[in-house]
């Protein structure tokens, strides 16, 4: 029961988040790919760092990790509240969705080694990571669009002037 709870809730988190406080999702959906980044390319190192002033390096390493995989979406989440206008809030959820299932196909393998194993061998997980290219792409489309319709529009060229530099 609880790597269902846990599962749910990573997934949940980012949505209601971006929904209830108008978060644009779709930066949160980029900001956990560079905390992807992060982890693939600083983790080692910030563990070891980390683990050399700890006694427990397993749970540090898991935690370091998780850190540097969920910091750019929780600060992209405070620097953004409040960026998504009404009418579009509808429409934000489908990036919003995208972020929560990226979160949970993300965060689950940089979790504690017996939590994550338990949600890993849940059947849930199991379709879930069937699914898991069908999200990435749908998730990425979608928030690339979201992101190009947010596009200012330039009223200057309404009459064929061109625009000033």
């Amino acid at each position: 029961m609880l790597p269902l709870i846990v599962l749910a809730a990573l997934v949940a988190v980012p949505v209601l988040a971006c929904f209830f406080l108008r978060i644009n999702a779709a930066l949160v959906f980029l900001s956990l790919c560079v905390g992807d980044v992060l982890v693939r390319f600083v983790g080692s190192d910030a563990v070891s760092v980390v683990s050399g002033a700890s006694t427990s390096a397993m749970a540090t390493g898991s935690t370091v990790r998780l850190i540097l995989l969920l910091a750019p979406a929780v600060l992209t989440m405070l620097f953004m509240v409040r960026s998504v206008k009404a009418p579009m809030r509808l429409v934000n959820i489908l990036p919003a969705l995208g972020a929560g299932f990226l979160t949970a196909l993300l965060a689950v393998p940089q979790l504690a080694p017996s939590l994550s194993q338990q949600i890993i061998t849940s059947s849930t997980w199991g379709q879930f990571q069937n699914l898991q290219a069908a999200i990435v792409a749908a998730s990425t489309l979608v928030c690339m669009l979201f992101l190009w319709s947010q596009r200012p529009k330039n009223h200057e060229n309404k009459h064929g002037k061109h625009a000033k530099l």
